[in-house]
């Protein structure tokens, strides 16, 4: 059945990029020197022609394996690692699959990205959320093979030079981090760098982001964490972290190389610390092609969720102006949700601009409710802080607990990205019983999953089986009895980031804005089906990540050509991307994935 179900898969892959066949590559090395480069590396399947004009006889078995038959031969190794660690903690078991997945993509590229894209739902909580997080933590330990690049403070008047040591004369994409809030684990120094890889396998698998042309960035500034600056096999800077100018000044010189050598290159922020993540998205927006994923990656996934929340509750889009929503966590993602969340309703709220949309939000951080009262107030969180006169609650003050702002509030969504494992506890949930929704919603968004504000089964437990639940991490199911089945929806930034990113890069676009950002997060909204809402199914399969990615970024490549800010892509330049239909820019984004095959290789001295 497994073998049926992986073959038809195959298929729809191979038929859907089948534009995608590869023509001859030319390569300058022979022998041991192709084996030893997992791009070139074929393992057992290169052909007696290959090996014959590659010098590889006698360096490999003789038998000659086919695609499949290694494929196979992976999936069987796989299988058999997670029967003999069923009795393992599940940290064991986590970090032995991102071993074995990790061998195969030191060794062979090809095979690693098509095992990947074939079973993404099964393979993507190993090398994305949430193995990661553990990867990062070990990271030290775990150290083999360089993958990257790392630019440290010790770099500066440098960079520019150094940009030329990476060996791929085009990039695409780059993920950047500077490993100063690394998922809810706070300061992990140059060990984030698991991250950008990761991220960037999804750019792989989800948006056909050509792998040769991506690259992973470790900014490493010190690390305020006493723990790794202890550490013996810490492999970053040991000493305190840069600030004020002096950080920047390394974030910029970064920057301007970069895009000096690779001018259309697309650049993704990750898991920089709040007051860096608004910083360098106000600095760098409106002059390079560059974005923030916990800041717009995950308000957009957050505002897709909330879309599809009304439609659950069976009401009109229009609706979404009325709901009340109580945010837990004041951080770069918290506020980054809040700003894109009220953009829509002023999109909403076409003729009444003046009208005031923040009545609709309940901030919460780590002192409680944030209001205008609150002494120090931060200036992102300010926007959003709760005052007096109209549309305020009576009985709630500055720092009023969660389970208060639930119970008085009565919130038709309730959204944690506060990176505080249980904070949705029985008494708040059970408070969410009274709200005044029909169907009420429980976000519980953080990452990885011991930083999950709920877990699904208390979700269903404590507030009801009519909830929509949703999670950054993965969760099974919930059997409710009596047939019923309590939906998880995983509200993860990997169903837009890739699609923002192949947009933006497939438009040529020069910025990305919010109106390409917002383009996104409706695409992914009106995905799905009025069926699958009314079971509570408000995000779709990871299994058609693909496809959901192609929809995604046409809907990008469409709004940057709205906004005049498409210049084109390779021999497709702004007037053909304009007269395009939504279908041909559909088909557009579909023939410009990258899927993997193995190229016939060709010698060149």
């Amino acid at each position: 059945m497994w073998n049926l179900a992986r073959a038809a898969l195959k298929v729809r892959n191979a038929r859907r990029f089948s534009m995608a066949m590869p023509g001859p590559c030319i390569v300058h090395k022979r022998g041991t020197d192709i084996l030893h480069d997992p791009w070139f590396n074929k393992d057992t399947a290169f052909p007696l022609t290959e090996r014959d004009r590659l010098g590889l006889r006698g360096l490999l078995p003789p038998r000659i394996l086919s695609f499949e038959h290694q494929y196979d031969r992976f999936m069987e190794s796989y299988h058999s690692l997670e029967h003999n660690t069923r009795s393992e903690p599940a940290n064991v078991v986590a970090l032995a699959k991102w071993r074995i997945l990790n061998r195969l993509h030191d060794r062979n590229e090809t095979l690693y990205y098509r095992v990947l894209i074939d079973n993404i739902k099964d393979f993507a909580p190993i090398i994305y959320t949430p193995t990661v997080g553990l990867v990062c933590q070990n990271y030290g330990g775990l150290f083999r093979r360089p993958r990257g690049m790392y630019f440290s403070a010790k770099d500066k008047g440098e960079m520019t030079s150094m940009i030329y040591n990476w060996p791929s004369p085009k990039v695409d994409m780059i993920v950047l981090t500077d490993g100063s809030r690394i998922l809810g684990l706070g300061d992990l120094g140059v060990q984030g760098i698991g991250i950008p890889i990761g991220k960037l396998d999804m750019y792989v698998a989800a948006a056909g982001i050509n792998p040769q042309r991506i690259l992973p960035v470790m900014l490493d500034v010190g690390t305020n964490n006493q723990r790794l600056l202890d550490d013996r096999l810490y492999l970053g800077l040991r000493q305190p972290r840069l600030e004020g100018e002096e950080y920047l000044s390394i974030v910029d010189e970064f920057m301007e190389a970069a895009f000096a050598r690779w001018p259309k290159a697309v650049v993704q922020f990750e898991d920089f610390q709040m007051k860096w993540a608004f910083e360098t998205l106000h600095r760098y927006r409106r002059k390079f092609c560059m974005f923030n994923d916990d800041v717009q990656g995950t308000a957009g996934v957050a505002l897709a969720g909330l879309l599809g929340t009304v439609r659950a509750q069976g009401r009109p889009l229009k609706d979404f102006v009325h709901q009340k929503i109580v945010v837990v966590g004041a951080g770069s993602a918290g506020i980054g949700v809040l700003h894109m969340a009220k953009q829509a309703i002023l999109r909403m709220r076409r003729d009444h601009k003046n009208m005031a949309i923040n009545n609709q939000f309940w901030l919460l951080d780590k002192d409680g409710l944030v209001t205008k009262e609150r002494r120090n107030l931060d200036s992102s969180a300010a926007p959003f802080a709760r005052g007096s006169g109209p549309g305020e609650i009576e009985g709630l003050s500055e720092g009023a607990s969660l389970v208060e702002v639930v119970k008085k509030v009565k919130p038709d969504v309730l959204l944690g990205l506060s990176g505080v494992g249980g904070i949705f506890n029985k008494q708040v949930l059970e408070a969410m019983r009274d709200s005044d929704s029909p169907r009420p919603a429980i976000f519980a968004m953080s990452n990885p999953t011991m930083n999950a504000e709920c877990t699904a089964d208390d979700a269903f437990k404590y507030a009801g089986d009519k909830i929509v639940f949703a999670s950054g991490s993965p969760f099974a199911d919930v059997d409710l009895g009596n047939g019923k089945v309590g939906h998880v929806n995983q509200a993860n930034n990997m169903y837009l980031f890739p699609g923002i990113g192949l947009g933006a890069l497939l438009s040529g676009a020069r910025l990305i804005t919010d109106g390409m950002l917002q383009a996104a997060a409706e695409c992914l909204a009106s995905y799905i089906t009025d069926e699958d809402i009314r079971k509570g199914i408000i995000f779709p399969s990871i299994s058609r990540i693909r496809h959901i990615t192609t929809e995604v970024g046409a809907a990008v490549v469409r709004a940057a050509v709205a906004e005049e800010l498409a210049e084109g892509h390779c021999d497709v330049g702004p007037r053909e991307l304009m007269d395009m239909s939504k279908e041909e820019t559909i088909d557009y984004v579909a023939r410009n994935m990258w899927y993997p095959i193995y190229s016939p290789l060709v010698h060149e001295k």
